[in-house]
């Protein structure tokens, strides 16, 4: 009887652990757990977009983004300076939910933060998003031809507590390979090394936005504007030196002559918003050697900048018009990071691809900008290497090489160095992933993305033409 009762309270005891660890173990299916049709790991806009169209067709999708707020370089970086890709006719090409932004910013609806927050968060309204997780493990199998699959991912969230999740497809969106740094079989692209001559990897500068209020915004743009003469406003403030209502960009002969406080910065032209009651934002100061994978790397970066910016105003407030009363205002919390590790797709785009305008079977966004390699250590000022015509950017440079479900979103695009320097902007690669999230929530439960034909792209590009008015055939 007695050995009984012990053998009796031995099963209690088994069952109340049992029970205690199951209440402290996310249910499958849960949100955060379980199995998804998309898993989208960071949350810059790009990403987002996909994610959106992907869950809109009925996909169900989760972001988990390792940064401590949601937005990325656009929101908590702050990075409101949006470059236009333009085709020979100076026209806009922009297309997508991309031309819905622009329309709004040009028209100077959207232009501070608190505007674009809420853009951003109508974007992400009713999706499942986790921000400060740490991925813990990745968990890859072979598929049957010899590729890899990512089967699983296993995090932590803010609490500590451990999840794991599994998905159809994988997109990474972060600035500093959150995802892909992790997987084994993959190889970085060459960088701005390669543009260097040099054997060890490098990165084009980050930037800190310059955050300003009580600028006389009328006055800089009759002084600038108003002269003799546009050469003479190029003769003393620099080439290219333009100002109207909304935007003013150059003033690169002025910004030479500054000298930072501290080391590894530089303050080059200025790309200026004007943000509307005396409020500007200026993508202008460069830090180099910012790593983004490492949080304190990010974070002195951040204190060089805060520390930098009183000394910029200074410098403005006596050189430039309509800058002389202007006070400080704020701070970003982030960095625009604008290159890092990039790692080889299905197909590299190519600069000769960019310049010859090659248009692809499998295109998913029509880009354009000028081939600009900002600066580095060793190449401080950058180098401008020609401004396309439009020219298609395929499906296949956003599927990672040697994985069958990975794919790459915005500024991770497969593409060598110098065709970077155009395919890097936001307009550009936010089509791509707009469409391919249309493309997943189409064609996924069918078959692989890489294993769709030129067939298959002829009926999703009419789809897409009629459906979304997105037409990526465009020469």
């Amino acid at each position: 009887m007695l050995w009984s009762n012990k053998i009796g309270q031995r099963v209690w005891m088994v069952m109340i652990i049992a029970c205690i660890a199951t209440a402290s173990m996310p249910v499958s299916g849960a949100e955060g757990y379980g199995r998804y049709d998309v898993v989208v790991i960071g949350s810059e806009l790009q990403g987002i977009l996909l994610a959106r169209e992907a869950r809109h067709l009925g996909l169900r999708v989760l972001i988990l983004d390792p940064r401590s707020k949601p937005g990325g370089e656009l929101i908590q970086g702050e990075m409101l300076f949006l470059d236009e890709p333009l085709n020979k006719e100076r026209k806009s090409i922009v297309q997508g939910e991309m031309k819905n932004l622009f329309e709004q910013y040009n028209q100077g609806t959207i232009r501070d933060r608190n505007e674009f927050r809420k853009y951003y968060n109508k974007l992400i309204q009713g999706m499942s998003l986790k921000s400060g997780i740490t991925i813990r493990h990745v968990e890859e199998t072979v598929a049957a031809g010899g590729n890899r699959i990512l089967k699983s991912l296993t995090y932590t969230d803010r609490d500590q507590k451990t999840y794991k999740v599994e998905a159809d497809y994988w997109i990474e969106n972060t600035d500093f390979n959150a995802l892909t740094g992790r997987l084994r079989h993959k190889k970085r692209i060459p960088g701005m090394e390669t543009v260097e001559n040099s054997n060890k990897p490098d990165y084009m500068g980050a930037t800190y936005m310059l955050k300003f209020k009580n600028v006389n915004w009328k006055r800089l743009h009759q002084d600038i504007m108003g002269s003799d003469s546009l050469s003479n406003v190029e003769r003393w403030y620099g080439p290219h030196t333009y100002v109207d209502w909304n935007f003013g960009v150059g003033f690169s002969n002025v910004m030479a002559k500054y000298e930072p406080a501290g080391r590894l910065m530089r303050l080059r032209g200025l790309n200026m918003v004007n943000q509307g009651n005396g409020r500007v934002i200026v993508n202008g100061l460069i830090l180099y050697n910012v790593d983004p994978s490492r949080g304190k790397s990010v974070r002195e970066a951040l204190r060089k900048g805060r520390a930098e910016a009183p000394r910029i105003l200074e410098y403005l407030r006596a050189r430039l018009p309509g800058f002389e009363n202007a006070e400080l205002n704020g701070y970003p919390r982030y960095l625009y990071i604008r290159d890092f590790n990039r790692y080889e797709t299905e197909y590299v785009l190519t600069y000769e691809d960019v310049m010859n305008g090659k248009i692809f079977w499998d295109n998913v966004s029509i880009g354009a900008y000028p081939v600009d390699l900002q600066g580095t250590v060793h190449i401080p000022h950058g180098i401008h290497l020609g401004v396309p015509e439009p020219y298609g950017i395929p499906l296949r440079s956003f599927l990672l090489k040697n994985y069958d479900n990975v794919i790459v979103a915005g500024k991770n695009i497969g593409a060598d160095i110098r065709a970077y320097g155009s395919a890097r902007i936001m307009a550009n690669n936010a089509l791509a992933a707009q469409t391919i999230g249309i493309i997943l929530g189409l064609e996924s439960k069918k078959k692989q993305l890489k294993e769709l034909t030129p067939e298959d792209f002829e009926r999703i590009h009419l789809l897409l033409k009629t459906e979304y008015k997105i037409d990526v055939e465009l020469p």
